[in-house]
């Protein structure tokens, strides 16, 4: 019996090439697999007809939008999840769902490798391969682009002479990844960081100068997940898609950012994230109303750390999964009611409504009605800075 191996399969002009080059590279029979993370564009009956017609010997597609929006992009919503604090780990966030597939269909099919079309320079290698070696031990990983000297040129010959499915039709100038979460966009002309984006570098998101009318949405959270919009429930794939749209249209969500790659180069990044960035904004706000002081310090800790782990392609990890179990003991109060005003590429809460909240009217307020007792404060602040006072009689008496 021939060896086989996995493609992780886009329906591209790549990824439909490799299943012919690696067959011809390895002698082994190609498995494609598709995953649907909300990435838009043709249906994956389409694209599995498709990998079949370019000579794979087995499809396998799965639309798991919903698992992607419940299990992968929440848990990102919960650790207000912002690398550098700025970019939502569109990409990042997508890879491990599409990694629990590729095992999986690898495993039904009786494959011993896996190969994705990541280059040797980018962040996505290691998550997949980091992510299949930890989820199938027993499997090995190939890369046709890094290790199979699968060119682009190569691929547009190859795809001609051999008169496969798929449009060969000149590059587009960027290299983009997309999923329900955001989008990232990068090279071309966006590698000289000085250039600005232009228009065509967007689609999920409007113009924020040429805004329309301002838009409220008012978002309804049960222990951290978005459950309600304006009082309409939403599972949370239909919340990151109402916020996309209707946050995408007064153009927020967009960063520009040179990043810190885990391979250790800097490079140049485009995201568009409307849903995700809107939603953050708004479970932050919410957490300051409902998470105590000294837990939300800390969290802010775990949340970055959290951040960096599912960058660096660990989200199978150990201390990721200690994390998570942090984060989510957090959210237990995260109930409320969020009021977002939405223009001009700002997301802005103007409105905050709990019945767990840690925010007491009567302990605020400084008109009547008033139950703290200013008297306390006195004794407080000798004692808070008695060791400081201490230190510096010390440093005084020795001429510091």
């Amino acid at each position: 019996m021939k060896e086989r191996i996995v493609l992780a399969y886009s329906g591209g002009l790549d990824t439909s090439v490799a299943i012919g080059w690696i067959g011809e590279a390895t002698g082994a029979e190609v498995i494609a697999v598709a995953v649907d993370v909300g990435q838009g564009g043709e249906d994956l009956e389409t694209i599995r007809q498709r990998a079949l017609d370019c000579g794979a010997v087995e499809a396998y597609v799965a639309d798991a939008r919903d698992e992607f929006a419940n299990d992968y992009c929440m848990p990102a919503l919960k650790a207000n999840a912002l690398y550098m604090d700025a970019y939502p780990l569109v990409s990042a966030v997508s890879r491990p769902v599409i990694t629990k597939h590729l095992v999986a269909a690898a495993q039904q099919f009786g494959a011993t490798t896996v190969a994705h079309g990541c280059t040797g320079k980018g962040n996505d290698q290691v998550r997949f391969e980091v992510g299949i070696q930890t989820l199938g031990p027993e499997l090995k990983c190939i890369a046709p682009v890094r290790d199979l000297a699968l060119t682009r040129e190569k691929a547009i010959d190859y795809a001609e002479k051999n008169n496969l499915p798929i449009a060969t039709t000149k590059k587009n100038p960027f290299s983009i990844d997309q999923n329900v979460w955001g989008r990232a966009v990068e090279t071309g002309f966006l590698e000289d960081i000085w250039n600005g984006p232009t228009k065509d570098v967007y689609d999920y998101t409007d113009d924020p100068t040429f805004a329309p009318v301002p838009d409220t949405a008012v978002i309804t959270f049960k222990e951290g997940i978005p459950v309600a919009i304006d009082g309409q429930a939403v599972t949370p794939l239909e919340a990151i898609e109402i916020m996309n749209r209707r946050a995408g249209a007064q153009g927020i969500g967009r960063i520009d950012i040179v990043e810190d790659r885990l391979v250790g180069i800097k490079s140049r990044e485009i995201y568009e994230a409307p849903g995700a960035m809107a939603l953050i904004a708004a479970h932050k706000e919410l957490e300051n109303v409902t998470i105590e002081r000294e837990q939300a310090r800390f969290k802010k800790t775990v949340g970055q750390r959290w951040t960096e782990l599912v960058y660096d392609g660990q989200w199978f990890s150990p201390l990721k999964k200690s994390l998570d179990a942090f984060i989510e003991d957090t959210q237990k109060m995260v109930n409320g009611e969020i009021r977002l005003d939405m223009h001009g590429g700002r997301a802005v809460v103007s409105g905050r409504r709990s019945d767990t909240a840690l925010y007491d009217f009567n302990l605020a307020t400084y008109d009547e009605g008033d139950s703290f007792d200013q008297s306390h404060a006195r004794g407080f602040i000798e004692l808070f800075g008695l060791s400081s006072k201490v230190a510096s009689a010390r440093d005084q008496r020795l001429g510091l």
